[in-house]
């Protein structure tokens, strides 16, 4: 470069990134495009992955004591929760489920199949929880939450809980206890957790 030359790009000369809604060719909604390299920029829904854990001292499947995390961050400080979080690049929903458990409850569980897969539109959100056990009933608060508790279902603190997914994934799970003939459930008939 000589002194003459001024170091400030190009305005027009500067790629512009993905910044632009455009249909791209072959496709049939709108995306964020760039203009200069042709770069489309897919906006995907998220997976979230938990499970409905419990521990049981070995009487009956009604005696289950059911894992809730008390979240230490937003959305909805304060309220229970079941542990799911969202799954991690190159990771399975049942390693993610099992991850999810350990950084917000430090509890250790076994998968024993899929319980429910809910669909959140309004949060782009894909939810898939599974019913678990724990491998043994200790457990401790991780970062994302304040407590952590087993549960009795007639003690579950219903007017704490934090999302309408976890409300049904909690009566969900109670329907089938006992059972491994289920089919997953789903939102419950005109449900899409449109609210908290």
């Amino acid at each position: 470069m000589t002194d003459d030359e001024s170091s400030t790009p190009d305005p027009s000369a500067v790629p512009s990134g993905p910044i632009h809604r455009a249909v791209p060719d072959g496709d049939n909604r709108e995306r964020l495009m760039c203009r200069d390299c042709g770069f489309i920029h897919y906006q995907n829904p998220v997976v979230v992955v938990g499970a409905v854990a419990t521990w049981n001292e070995g009487g009956a499947p009604a005696n289950d004591r059911i894992l809730l995390c008390r979240r230490a961050i937003e959305p909805r400080t304060g309220f229970w929760t079941l542990p799911a979080g969202y799954l991690e690049m190159e990771e399975t929903t049942e390693a993610g489920a099992i991850r999810e458990t350990w950084e917000e409850a430090t509890a250790r569980i076994s998968i024993d199949r899929l319980l429910a897969v809910y669909n959140v539109p309004r949060l782009s959100q894909v939810q898939t929880i599974y019913r678990a056990s724990l491998l043994s009933p200790d457990i401790a608060p991780g970062e994302e939450s304040l407590e952590v508790g087993l549960f009795a279902w007639e003690d579950i603190p219903w007017d704490e809980i934090a999302f309408p997914t976890v409300r049904w994934a909690l009566h969900q799970h109670r329907a089938v206890i006992g059972r491994a003939d289920f089919a997953a459930f789903g939102n419950p008939s005109g449900d899409s957790a449109d609210y908290f």
